[in-house]
């Protein structure tokens, strides 16, 4: 069977098969089609200086913060700090100077700033309701209404 396969193996790779193959399956970290694959079809992501547990910048903090203040627990948190080329790449991505930003179904939100503007205005609310999570803070309200 080996030899059999071996000359198919050397004429493809003399034609550069495989290499096109690996361009066209492998995607470089920090491009277009890497940021795309950890966007799209999730809930929630946010690009961030560390990690939710461990956050390395004060912006990032205030964002995780917030996400735990709605409830928001699941959602895609990458370290930009451990990935240069992922870093320069979501800046790029977005055409956004700053980190972190913020991703609700697929669509960037924003930064640090937006965040929390909208936090206080309560789209945020309404945004985490378009990818079907319920805030924390409803159910505050509703607590809120029975003592009242």
């Amino acid at each position: 069977m080996i030899r059999l396969l071996k000359p198919i193996f050397f004429e493809a790779a003399s034609k550069n098969v495989f290499r096109t193959m690996v361009a066209r399956y492998s995607v470089a970290t920090g491009s277009k089609e890497h940021i795309d694959s950890l966007v799209k079809g999730k809930k929630v992501v946010v690009f961030m200086k560390g990690t939710p547990e461990a956050p390395r910048c004060g912006f990032s903090n205030a964002v995780v913060q917030i996400l735990n203040f709605h409830g928001v627990e699941n959602y895609s948190a990458h370290d930009v700090l451990a990935d240069e080329n992922l870093r320069k790449g979501i800046k790029d991505y977005t055409n956004w100077p700053t980190i972190p930003q913020v991703f609700i179904g697929g669509e960037f939100v924003g930064g640090c700033d937006i965040m929390l503007e909208m936090h206080k205005n309560g789209e945020l609310i309404e945004e985490l309701k378009k990818v079907d999570i319920k805030s924390a803070l409803l159910d505050q309200e509703k607590g809120n209404k029975k003592e009242g």
